[in-house]
């Protein structure tokens, strides 16, 4: 049994502070050691949470909203960033799940698990991302299967970020692939709704977006590629 930790340059593929990855308070706490080892603590978050209150109260006197006399919104700059840091974005200012992984003892067909729920947020509009993730993968020998829980948790924690969905599927299936090591191919296709396609611009209700992130003999081999998504079938008429 092996814990994957968090190198720089290893689970996270993207650049610490933009959206889609983590804080640039979580990055420099954990600059020296070179790992994700030391989370922030309930005061520094506490610190940010203040921080984006106030700038949150400028924003909406920007807006022209007189938001310290209405009942209803006075402490809703508070609310706000409280919601980002604990909520919303909270993958940029936790640590990662400790994610278990385990011999796979000669198991060779695929692990895949469907419908994984997400909840994220686009990093253009800061509107909401609403759909599920399949992830599935192959282990070869000297590789690893991962606690079937821990993929919910992996998923989980990449989409709590600002990101685009093309972005949110590269980092799930990157994450996977280094955590189990070697492997025959790993695949990741994530469908969800974007409020903002919704809210605003076109407002078309309904639509969908479906992004894949195949490699290996996902992308290589055509029946294990009909047999990943004749999986999702299934679990979408079990579901």
């Amino acid at each position: 049994m092996t814990e994957q930790t968090y190198r720089k340059g290893g689970l996270e593929k993207a650049k610490a502070g933009f959206a889609n990855g983590i804080s640039s308070q979580l990055y420099k706490k954990n600059l020296e050691n070179g790992e994700l080892t030391e989370p922030l603590s309930n005061e520094e978050k506490q610190e940010i949470i203040d921080n984006a209150a106030e700038a949150y109260g400028k924003f909406l006197d920007a807006l022209g909203v007189d938001w310290e006399d209405d009942p209803n919104s006075d402490k809703t700059p508070y609310r706000v960033a409280k919601a980002y840091v604990n909520d919303l974005w909270a993958g940029r200012y936790d640590l990662p799940p400790t994610v278990t992984s385990f011999p796979s003892d000669g198991y060779d067909g695929i692990v895949q698990e469907s419908n994984i729920p997400i909840t994220s947020m686009c990093s253009h509009h800061h509107q909401t991302i609403s759909g599920n993730a399949t992830v599935a993968y192959i282990p070869e020998e000297g590789g690893n299967v991962i606690g079937l829980s821990k993929l919910n948790r992996l998923v989980e924690h990449f989409a709590r970020r600002g990101a685009i969905q093309e972005q949110l599927t590269i980092a799930i299936h990157h994450a996977v692939g280094e955590i189990i090591g070697a492997n025959a191919g790993v695949a990741v296709m994530v469908t969800a709704t974007h409020n903002c396609v919704q809210c605003r611009g076109v407002k078309h209700k309904g639509a969908s977006m479906q992004t894949t992130k195949l490699s290996g003999a996902f992308k290589d081999d055509p029946a294990t590629r009909s047999e990943f998504y004749k999986n999702i079938e299934i679990a979408n008429q079990n579901s």
